[in-house]
Formats: C-alpha cells, sequence, structure tokens
C-alpha cells in the first residue's frame, strides 16, 4: 500500500507535468510571447501561487517545455534507430536528415517564436540541448552496431557528433531548401561512413 508521501509526491508529479502540458499548448497556440503565467495558470485552473510553487518564473516552465520537445524529438530518435536496416547505410541517411527536419523546423507558433530574433537565447539553449541529448543517444546505439560491421575511423566522437549536428541544423536554418541528398553525402563525409 502507498503512503502518504509516496501519493502527494505522485500528485505533485502530475499538477507540474499539468502546468508544463498547458505551457506548451499555449505555446504552440499563441507563441511564447503572447502567453502569460496568468494564462498557464487559466489553462490549468491553478492559482499563481501554485504555479510558483513548482517554477520560479516564466522561463524556468518555458526550460521544462523544452525538455518535452526534447524527450518528443528523443523518442523520435528511438523510432529511427529501431527502423534501421542493418548494413543500409544510405537508409539511415536519408531517413536522419527527414527526421532533424521534421522534428527541429515544425511550424506551429512555439517553434516559429522560438526561432525569432526575440528568442536567441532561448533558441541557441534549445539547439544546444538536442545536439548534446542526439548525440548521446546516437553514440550509444547506432555508432556502437555500426562499429560491429565496421572500422570507426574518428578519434572524438562526442565532439564530432555534436559539432555535426549543430552544423547540419545551422545550415538546414540558412538553407531550408537544400537537397536531402547533399545532406546525407555531408554527413557521410564527416563521419568516413562505409557506404558500400
Amino acid at each position: 500500500m502507498e503512503n502518504t508521501a509516496d501519493i502527494s509526491a505522485s500528485r505533485s508529479d502530475t499538477r507540474r507535468l499539468e502546468i508544463v502540458a498547458a505551457a506548451r499548448e499555449l505555446y504552440e497556440e499563441r507563441g511564447l510571447s503572447r502567453t502569460t503565467v496568468k494564462d498557464i495558470t487559466e489553462r490549468v485552473g491553478v492559482t499563481r501561487t501554485l504555479f510558483y510553487h513548482y517554477f520560479p518564473d516564466k522561463d524556468a516552465v518555458t526550460s521544462a517545455v523544452l525538455d518535452d520537445y526534447i524527450q518528443d524529438y528523443i523518442e523520435a530518435l528511438e523510432l529511427w534507430n529501431e527502423g534501421r536496416i542493418e548494413g543500409d547505410v544510405d537508409h539511415a541517411l536519408r531517413t536522419i536528415v527527414k527526421l532533424l527536419r521534421i522534428g527541429l523546423f515544425e511550424d506551429d507558433a512555439f517553434h516559429v517564436a522560438l526561432s525569432s530574433r526575440e528568442n536567441a537565447a532561448l533558441y541557441l539553449e534549445f539547439v544546444n540541448r538536442v545536439a548534446d541529448e542526439t548525440t548521446r543517444y546516437i553514440i550509444d546505439t547506432t555508432v556502437r552496431d555500426y562499429a560491429e560491421l565496421h572500422d570507426i575511423r574518428i578519434q572524438h566522437l562526442y565532439e564530432t557528433f555534436y559539432v555535426l549536428v549543430l552544423g547540419v541544423i545551422g545550415y538546414l536554418r540558412k538553407h531550408p531548401d537544400a537537397d536531402d541528398a547533399i545532406i546525407a553525402d555531408v554527413i557521410a563525409q564527416t563521419l568516413h561512413l562505409d557506404r558500400s
């Protein structure tokens, strides 16, 4: 039987998740700058005092929303990894480029607001966190699988993947119409992938 402390902690976690979900919905509907703490508390049906019990300010809940987006992206990355065909590097490259485009460049109000000049610092934080999480995941899974079949000729795996992810994101942001095949080639060349 659960004790009172466990039940209270569970309710607390649930309430926190409700606040994050409401903030995310509002950011997607209205954008970041047009959403206030008052809007979030009204959507959840809690007082501002309770909001501030969980988050010191709007920036903190926004950071939690970014965590939520990053978790969604990592889940999509997991699905991509599960769908890879052993030995088919070209398929993996084509599909990872599509995943980067979809996951990072969605066209909802929050993503648009996130990439605006007024939110540049927040966008950089988001992109850096995505690069870190993506790099760690790929090294722990995809690179490990690749290494079973091929020699890896990269000495600084984390650094190489991190810079590559940031570079691809930056390039696609500046050149949204870039051909996916070219991006796949750049990734393959950078990582010295055996595509035969």
